[in-house]
């Protein structure tokens, strides 16, 4: 059954915005009729058919709801550098399919500077609500507006106070992600820009507790660890214990 999004479910009947009523009667052709599903992104499930399909908008009767309730630890947190282009929206749309609870873009020294406005998180969580309708996730990841490493680590402190942090390195002292997870523990994944992270932001997260983590042995592109790193710790927290 095809989801759709609405920011309230409430009540017998929902509307649903400009952008979901196009999607739903112009890209997937539905109507009058047609059953459907709903999700806001905060753990409400909704089915019901669709009442009225018309330029006005599109009204949904909503026949059963159900509400799941969030995780509250083992929550994976991508902490990336902000990268060019359409690289970062990259990020965001895989992190939130792979099941990524939160997202913090980063902007650290070595970053290239980004458009930036109050566009640019309402763009995020789109993205976001574009890939969650695909994959058929229920909950929205949390996406930060782009900040600095500080107030990051502020951040991810004051909302995920029990969590374990690793950062990407080379040499002997580089432990395996696998061995950082720890399911009762929320997990956050720090990914420098393309120049690399400086030694004083190296030693800022070590201070907050975060420690070395190797991948390969190889140098990977922003998007590239993101990804690699969302699909290793979603998986190991979902069971899928053999990696």
């Amino acid at each position: 059954m095809s989801r759709f999004y609405c920011e309230c479910i409430e009540g017998g009947s929902v509307e649903l915005d400009q952008v979901e009523s196009h999607h739903l009667m112009h890209v997937m052709r539905f109507g009058v009729g047609s059953n459907v599903e709903l999700f806001d992104g905060m753990g409400v499930l909704a089915r019901g058919v669709v009442a009225e399909a018309s330029r006005k908008g599109v009204r949904v009767d909503v026949a059963d709801t159900e509400t799941i309730e969030p995780r509250t630890n083992g929550r994976v947190i991508i902490a990336a550098a902000v990268a060019k282009a359409q690289r970062f929206d990259l990020i965001i749309s895989k992190s939130t399919e792979l099941g990524a609870d939160c997202i913090v873009p980063l902007i650290f020294e070595r970053t290239v500077k980004q458009a930036a406005g109050s566009s640019v998180l309402d763009r995020y969580e789109k993205l976001s609500i574009v890939a969650a309708k695909q994959c058929g996730r229920i909950f929205l990841p949390q996406i930060v507006y782009p900040c600095d490493l500080d107030s990051g680590l502020e951040y991810i402190k004051k909302h995920f106070p029990q969590s374990r942090g690793f950062f990407g390195g080379f040499g002997g002292d580089a432990v395996s992600v696998g061995s950082v997870f720890d399911p009762k523990f929320d997990i956050v994944a720090f990914i420098g820009p393309e120049g690399g992270m400086t030694k004083n932001e190296e030693k800022k997260l070590e201070e907050s507790g975060a420690v070395k983590a190797g991948l390969t042995d190889t140098i990977l592109r922003t998007e590239t660890a993101s990804i690699a790193f969302a699909s290793i710790l979603c998986a190991l927290r979902d069971g899928y214990r053999g990696l």
